[in-house]
């Protein structure tokens, strides 16, 4: 019974979704579903995207189970931010983005990033209308987590592993991190950055704009 409740959660979702990327793909925009685990820099990363200036019109809806602190740092920077609070819910679903499209003009963008709520599960279980979905990782979390969170990483079209500047004060292997993740999906684009000093976040952006064209 369980089983058949959460294909039936899943098939409702998934119509939907279509839904919203049809609005989506009306509109011209292409978008983003960015994951990661709590505190592994997804807003910073949008940060220091927004702070590079580039032609890109860049909208954000942010996802949290409360609070709106991501969703004004984004507009500090001069980008249209919509903040969803779940209340508790682990994810962002496809209703949820839907209920707030009207308040954002997809028409003025090029780029929509959907801030997941952070969490290494369920947001991978979710589509939400996204082009693809994109996996943060800070290296500080640990080389374990491919493995041990292996949908994130087969659903995503990037990794990014953030905090490399950490890398010196951790024991954290990076070589298997990559290999594991690319074990899991051998297509996978991985980047190296730091959102603090902006290490490599020019070939981030510029993958960004070469995805990004329609």
């Amino acid at each position: 019974m369980k089983v058949k409740v959460v294909t039936k959660i899943l098939e409702a979702n998934d119509r939907i979704a279509l839904e919203n990327r049809r609005m989506f793909d009306n509109a011209g925009v292409f978008v983003i579903n960015l994951m990661s685990a709590p505190g592994a820099g997804k807003t910073s990363l949008l940060e220091k995207t927004l702070e590079m200036k580039t032609a890109m019109r860049i909208g954000v809806i942010e996802g949290d189970i409360a609070g709106t602190d991501d969703a004004e740092r984004i507009e500090r920077l001069g980008a249209p931010a919509v903040q969803i609070n779940t209340g508790g819910a682990c994810h962002l679903d496809a209703n949820m983005i839907y209920e707030v499209l009207g308040d954002m003009d997809l028409e003025k963008l090029d780029l929509l990033f959907i801030e997941n709520v952070g969490n290494l599960v369920c947001p991978a279980e979710f589509k939400v209308g996204e082009d693809l979905k994109v996996m943060l990782l800070s290296i500080t979390e640990g080389h374990d987590k491919p493995l041990k969170y292996p949908l994130m990483f087969q659903e995503s079209s990037a990794l990014v592993l953030n905090k490399i500047d950490l890398a010196p004060y951790t024991n954290v292997d990076m070589e298997k991190i990559r290999r594991d993740a690319l074990s899991l999906n051998p297509g996978l684009r991985i980047f190296e950055v730091s959102c603090r000093t902006g290490e490599g976040i020019d070939r981030w952006v510029d993958w960004l704009k070469e995805v990004s064209k329609k």
